[in-house]
């Protein structure tokens, strides 16, 4: 599928398929919606209300791997280490990832940026003494792990363009990969994908969303 490049609301790009009508991050702001999503309702909600010193994350569709990279710079600044596993059945190109912006908004490090993605297929990979990466090419229906995860960032496409990704056998993956009070964030608030998490055993919270969505979900393994 041909994927263009799309500013978004708060100046960082994303890839838009056309398609599908469908864009990795929301038009209203790519990084704006990553680090209230997944930073602020994920990794700040999980680690102000438990003591590891050392966090398992996985992320369901790595894409541009904004969501790796935000963690990334949040693990270099905090007192904990994080263990970070992407999984994407479809990778981007170098040529596509080169054409973000996401280093210079952030005055960040391009050359760290372009390491996540260079990382080798199923290798796990110290990317800096807090932050260590895995990345997974496969379907998300292909995931079998168990209690291994403190927290998960479901952002795959939404459920108008992919259904089968938001499905009671989606997610009972979901909750059988996180740990006893485990957290699922997602920026999706769809009742089909609410009621399908519910029904695997998720306690399920609606929360106000990022700019241009009113709410998103979180999801607690109970």
């Amino acid at each position: 599928m041909k994927r263009t490049l799309l500013k978004t609301g708060d100046g960082s790009y994303t890839l838009h398929i056309a398609e599908w009508d469908e864009q990795y991050h929301s038009k209203h702001g790519a990084i704006t919606e990553a680090l209230h999503v997944f930073i602020k309702e994920g990794l700040y909600h999980w680690s102000a209300k438990n003591t590891a010193t050392e966090i398992f994350i996985m992320e369901i569709g790595f894409g541009t791997g904004l969501n790796a990279f935000l963690t990334y710079l949040e693990a270099e600044k905090s007192n904990f280490k994080i263990d970070y596993t992407g999984v994407e059945a479809y990778p981007l190109s170098l040529s596509e990832i080169e054409k973000l912006n996401y280093t210079s908004l952030l005055n960040a490090s391009k050359e760290i940026f372009l390491q996540l993605h260079d990382v080798t297929w199923e290798e796990k990979k110290n990317i800096s003494e807090k932050f260590r990466l895995t990345k997974q090419k496969k379907l998300f229906s292909e995931i079998n792990s168990e209690n291994n995860f403190h927290l998960i960032y479901f952002d795959a496409f939404g459920i108008r363009v992919q259904p089968e990704l938001w499905t009671e056998e989606i997610f009972q993956r979901m909750y059988n990969s996180l740990k006893p009070n485990g957290v699922l964030v997602t920026y999706a608030a769809n009742g089909n994908a609410r009621r399908a998490m519910q029904a695997v055993g998720f306690f399920v919270e609606r929360l106000p969303g990022p700019p241009g969505k009113k709410e998103m979900l979180r999801a607690t393994k109970i």
